[in-house]
Parts: structure tokens; sequence; C-alpha cells
């Protein structure tokens, strides 16, 4: 099937599911169209399931019991991604295997002693879907397990459908620059924008029909869901997608704060607001730091100084320690990556002697070196920002391609 066919079942089954009254109500993720409109994609078959805790009806159903109970659907295998099948281990903990209790389907940890499916396990499922909440970011895992389990079952010949779902932080915003695949790793696998304006169906379609891997994906899309959509407009309840990001507001500015995970300063994980703030037990001098930052006049964003409590088993631990606050004060103005480049360069300018880079982590997750190297250099950071923004403009030029939704 050709990516035209994709997307045109794709617009038809968006036109069919439902009236425009109900549209507006509400979005429709892709599992309630599947459930309601396309059940017939997977009756008669052995169902593999990727999904986690954010995979779920707006009633709080998972995916999982969902499909279990559905009518001529045999759910024979289970899949998880980083935080494990219901989303409560910690950021890089490994998963290991094991039984689900409720329903007696194996479930297969790809976030442990492998990442992919293994052809054994595709063997006993005739098709493979995918049900999980995105963030946007291409510092994330679960859309790149997604990409690895498509490619595996590309090979064994198995389909897949992706049951699509929003994204939080609009789907027509792309800024960030690209991933030097230099630089590739679970948290950013192929050259797509930092902020990647797509929902997961389309992302999977964009892998494909762009030469990243070969597979047979089809999308059931949302019904009701424009591009423009924060997640709060859709209607759908929020569920945080890992136990760090809590609110949209965190969402928004994790492509850009996510950067201190390279660096001894903590985002804020461990207390009651990560990655909407930043801080050190040293960072005595937070006041002046925020009110510089304020003055650069960054636009949708006001900093401010805090002290926060910082749980047992995170950095800084234990300690009440000083902070550099984010106000998320105008959404649509935010553009994530110079709020956290502008952060690191304040920060490291007035503490070189405590700073400590880790070294592949931050040039993993901001995607090459360039972030590490313009954060040392007198206006680097000026100077870096603009071409990034320009890398992400052209490569979003290819991206609209495989746009479902307007």
């Amino acid at each position: 099937m050709t990516l035209r066919h994709r997307l045109l079942l794709a617009a038809a089954a968006l036109a069919a599911c439902g009236s425009p009254a109900l549209a507006q109500a509400r979005v429709r993720s892709g599992l309630e169209v599947l459930l309601r409109d396309s059940l017939h994609l997977v009756q008669g078959k052995r169902v593999g399931l990727l999904t986690n805790h954010s995979g779920r009806l707006p009633d709080g159903t998972s995916t999982i019991d969902a499909l279990f109970k559905a009518k001529g659907v045999t759910l024979a295998a289970l899949f998880g991604p980083e935080h494990g099948i219901r989303g409560v281990a910690k950021a890089g903990e490994k998963i290991s295997s094991s039984v689900d209790s409720a329903t007696g389907v194996p479930i297969y940890s790809l976030y442990g002693d492998q990442r992919v499916p293994s052809p054994e396990q595709l063997k006993t499922i005739d098709v493979l879907l995918y049900d999980i909440q995105d963030v946007g970011a291409r510092v994330y895992t679960y859309q790149w397990t997604m990409a690895q389990a498509v490619e595996a079952a590309g090979k064994a010949g198995v389909p897949v459908i992706i049951l699509d779902r929003p994204n939080p932080i609009r789907a027509d915003k792309v800024d960030g620059g690209i991933l030097d695949t230099a630089f590739k790793s679970l948290v950013g696998l192929y050259p797509v924008s930092l902020r990647y304006g797509f929902t997961p169906g389309e992302l999977a379609l964009y892998l494909v029909g762009s030469g990243k891997f070969k597979a047979d994906v089809k999308v059931v899309p949302m019904q009701g869901y424009t591009r423009s959509m924060y997640y709060e407009d859709t209607g759908l309840p929020w569920v945080n997608p890992s136990p760090n990001l809590r609110n949209n507001d965190a969402n928004v500015l994790y492509t850009g704060t996510v950067f201190f995970e390279g660096v001894n300063v903590s985002e804020g994980r461990g207390t009651d607001d990560p990655f909407a703030q930043a801080g050190a037990s040293w960072l005595t001098d937070a006041g002046a730091i925020a009110a510089a930052l304020n003055a650069k006049k960054i636009p949708g964003v006001r900093f401010d100084s805090i002290l926060r409590p910082v749980e047992p088993g995170y950095e800084f631990g234990g300690q009440t320690i000083p902070m550099i606050h984010v106000k998320v004060t105008n959404r649509d103005a935010v553009v994530p990556v110079d709020v956290g480049a502008y952060m690191l360069r304040a920060i490291y300018e007035r503490h070189k002697d405590k700073w400590e880079w880790r070294r592949s982590s931050i040039d993993r997750l901001s995607g090459s070196a360039r972030m590490r190297e313009a954060v040392e250099k007198d206006g680097g950071i000026e100077a870096l920002l603009p071409i990034l923004a320009a890398e992400s403009k052209a490569w979003e030029g290819e991206a609209r391609k495989y746009w479902i939704y307007k």
C-alpha cells in the first residue's frame, strides 16, 4: 500500500467517525475509533499490543482490557516501553518481562534485556497495535521504541496499526534543530526536529514513507482533532505520560529544560514541578540569574528563584536547594530550545568552576555537540539558535507530506 493510499484510508476513516457535533464535543482517540468503527481490522487475528498506562479510554478502561474483551479479538502478546506497562518505573530503570495478572497475556519488556520484539515473539501474533500517549519531543523513548518495534514487525512480515493520539504541545509547531545521526540513541533515532509536530501515527508514516525502514503501517486516526490543539483542547482526560511530566506546561518546556539532564544541575526530578525548574546546592545566586534571564525578554516565559526540597533518590536528594523556576506566560510564544539554551548559558557563565558536563548525555539530548560548544562560548547561543530554527523550518517542508490532520 502506498503512502497516498494510507493517507486516504486515514482521511476516509476520519470523515466516517461521527457527526460534527460529536467531534466538537471532544476528540475521539484512535482506540475509540477502532472499537466503534474499525474493529474488523483486528477481528479474527492474534493481536500484539505495545502500550502502557496512557493507552486507555476516557472512562479509564485500559487498551489492554478493552481489546481483551473485544468480540472476535485474541490478545496474544503485550509489549511495554520505558517506565513499564503500568508507567510507574523510574526513568532508565530496567524492566523484566512478566505476565499480565488480569488477562494472563505475556508482557514482553522492551526496556530491559531486549529493546525490540524478537522474531519468536512476533511469530505469536498476526498484527501489532501501538497505543501510547506521546509528548511531541524527539527526546523521549516511547516513539523510538515504537519505531524499532515497527521495523522489527516489518522484517517479520507483521502489519502494524497505530492507534493515534494527540500531540499535546500542538502539532503545528516545529523547532529545536535536527538530530545529527552520529548522536542517535533511544532518545533520538532518526534525523527529525527536536519538537517535531507529529502525532504518533504521522511519525510512523514519515519514518516508513521517507525510507528509514520498511513496514506495512496503517493509522486509525482520531476524530475531531486539529493540529493547533493543546492537550487541554481535546477534552480527553490527562494522564501523566511518564512519572515526571505532570502537566502540559512541563511538556511544552521539556524540549529545552531536558538539557539539564546532561549537566550537574537538577532538572527538577524529585520536586513538585519537574522540567519547569533547574537548580543545584551551589546555585546561591539563583535570584540574580533569574533577573538576568528576564532581562533577555525570552518570549512566553518568566523566571523566578525559589527554594525546593528534593526527594531522596534524586540528584541533590534530601536537600532543599535554590532553583530557577520557569513560568509559562504564553504557550504559543514559547520556543523551548531557546529557554533551555539561555538557562544553560546563564548558569554556566557564573559557575564554570562548579559546572560539569555529562558530555555524552548533553550531546544525545540536544542532538549534536553544538549546544555544548555554544554554551561555552561568548555569543555562542545567539549564533546557534537561528541555525536550529532554520533547520527545523526546512525539515518541516518534508514532514508536512505525512500530516493527516489540518
